[in-house]
């Protein structure tokens, strides 16, 4: 995600928490903005996952197994 959005979600919550209301365009951008921002938070996990292995006590490695009925 772009500083730039990130930077724009910081300035409406600041602006929330110092008792402005948001427009209800504004409170549609900060929803969307979260949810990408969310988003690419769960990509960048998963991506760390993924390349994640674990040794065992005899020194092998093996991959990180995906957990089923997620």
């Amino acid at each position: 995600m772009e500083q730039k959005k990130i930077d724009r979600i910081n300035e409406l919550a600041r602006r929330v928490k110092a008792g402005e209301a948001l427009t209800p365009e504004e409170l549609f951008e900060r929803d969307a903005l979260r949810r990408e921002y969310i988003a690419s938070v769960k990509a960048s996990l998963v991506g760390h996952l993924e390349n994640t292995y674990i040794v065992e006590p005899d020194g092998t490695k093996r991959k990180l197994q995906k957990k089923s009925g997620l």
